[in-house]
């Protein structure tokens, strides 16, 4: 019998006690998460972008990524190079040094002329997202016919549907019920249906509590092929990686880790670590002596960190538009530089809290970051804490593409006249690269008269080739892309260098 008490006790905590008798619990079932989520949603997509190659990227994104370590020039540098290569990190300025030659720059294809299944890609998928959404709305109500119709309005607002009945609203309802020969009494309500049946018989022309309803097909609306600007893609040949900037690798394959920062006897941190993909941006960005910069989007802060270790900016200016992202940039910068908190609004740093889309500083700075938010795959897959894949941030995560194209519209605003930009994600979605530029680009040009020059990076990353993994550029439009790969896990981390033309 004693054996038997743990069995009994679990049938009975799996019954209900009512007035009405006992009823069997129902099993609960496993809460589906912000992860879970984001997970199915990258599955649905992605494996349509990216085909067989999808699997390995998934498999890299639940995996560890892999880091840099940036050299603090202010904590005892000498002796943290000395330990990285002891333990058989690899110096990239020195692989640069090594792998580029300036004088051997071969003539790179044409990008505008690439041709790329992305785009038929999108717009299948596109479509199957109308015929899902549409059928879950309207079920098993609507035949194929019907279907086909209301898709094409979909496609085309300015199209007006068939109809096989002309309805003359100045008829009397006596009139109209004379006229017609037949009437359909099984429409009759029934009083047991009550009143919410009435949707079944009268056509919604609003849908209480969806006024704010976005279709999710819509998101992927915004990667538009077409150019209505003037394009021209010029091939980069201007870059030199910063004599004072020490960042330090893993190569392929080596999957040891960096030991944790420690404290310098200049009273700072000896080293930062951050994903491998995001040196990239602030590095492309090919920073000058003297340049104002900004760093549009500049939290957590590590970019911002590579290019004031680099000592080349004049002044670089932090900027984010939430108040608590910006008190990290703060804390960063005060266990990295010395005597920041004496340097808050100083000369060389200046941390801000505004929307950059405010700001007015028209044709101001020589170079901008504009690593705008987006929906950050690798995180999205593996924290739930503040994820876009939350229920209530469904709207917030659609609208992103607008989000990013209006930031970047307006910092090629404060760009000066010849001054470049990178544009980044950490993102694999074509809408929220490709397609965002091409957004911004357009309404940058119709709008505002500006127009630009996107900066081909290909033969530039050539040395960087032998530690990253990146996308054919045959799949791209404007701008490069790292793609997460298990023996260089990084990334993802999309960046597009633009310039602004002196008109």
């Amino acid at each position: 019998m004693l054996g038997r008490q743990p069995l009994i006790t679990h049938i009975v905590k799996r019954f209900k006690k009512t007035k009405a008798g006992l009823f069997l619990k129902p099993r609960d079932k496993r809460k589906e998460k912000p992860t879970d989520r984001a997970l199915k949603h990258f599955d649905d997509f992605y494996q349509s972008v990216y085909g067989p190659r999808w699997g390995s990227i998934r498999a890299s994104l639940l995996c560890e990524n892999k880091f840099v370590a940036l050299v603090n020039n202010y904590g005892d540098p000498e002796v943290t190079r000395e330990q990285m290569e002891l333990n058989g990190a690899v110096n990239l300025r020195k692989v640069f040094d090594l792998y580029y030659n300036p004088n051997a720059i071969a003539d790179a294809p044409e990008q505008a002329k690439l041709s790329s299944n992305i785009d038929k890609v999108l717009d299948k998928f596109v479509q199957e997202k109308q015929k899902t959404e549409f059928r879950s709305i309207y079920q098993d109500h609507v035949d194929e016919e019907e279907e086909k119709l209301a898709l094409e309005r979909i496609e085309d607002p300015s199209r007006v549907l068939d109809v096989k009945h002309v309805v003359d609203y100045k008829k009397s309802l006596k009139q109209s019920l004379d006229e017609d020969s037949e009437y359909d009494f099984n429409r009759m309500i029934s009083a047991e249906v009550g009143v919410m049946g009435l949707h079944e018989f009268i056509p919604a022309t609003k849908l209480k509590g969806m006024e704010d309803f976005i279709p999710e097909s819509d998101h992927y609306q915004y990667y538009n092929t077409a150019v209505d600007f003037p394009l021209k893609i010029e091939l980069e040949s201007d870059f030199a990686f910063p004599k004072t900037l020490d960042l330090y690798m893993y190569p392929k394959g080596d999957i040891s880790r960096f030991s944790r920062p420690k404290n310098a006897s200049t009273k700072v941190l000896s080293h930062f670590l951050l994903d491998a993909g995001s040196i990239l941006p602030p590095l492309m960005l090919n920073v000058q002596p003297d340049d104002v910069v900004l760093d549009a989007c500049a939290a957590p802060g590590g970019k911002s960190l590579i290019l004031l270790q680099s000592l080349l900016p004049k002044v670089v200016v932090c900027n984010d538009n939430s108040l608590s992202r910006m008190n990290r940039i703060y804390k960063l910068f005060l266990q990295y530089i010395p005597n920041f908190k004496n340097n808050w609004d100083g000369e060389r740093c200046i941390v801000r809290n505004n929307d950059i889309r405010k700001i007015n500083e028209f044709s101001k700075y020589d170079k901008i970051l504009v690593d705008v938010p987006c929906s950050n795959d690798r995180l999205s897959v593996n924290v739930n804490e503040n994820s876009l894949f939350r229920g209530d941030r469904v709207k917030e995560r659609l609208q992103l593409p607008e989000y990013q194209a209006s930031i970047l519209v307006h910092c090629l605003q404060l760009l000066k006249p010849g001054g470049s930009l990178i544009y980044s994600t950490c993102s694999l979605s074509p809408i929220q690269n490709d397609g965002v530029v091409n957004m911004a680009l357009t309404k940058a040009f119709t709008d505002y008269h500006i127009t630009t020059t996107i900066k081909d990076l290909t033969n530039v990353l050539q040395p960087f080739k032998k530690l990253f993994f990146f996308e054919d550029s045959k799949n791209l439009k404007f701008g490069q892309l790292v793609l997460p790969q298990l023996p260089t896990n990084c990334g993802p981390m999309y960046f597009c260098k633009i310039q602004r033309n002196e008109n």
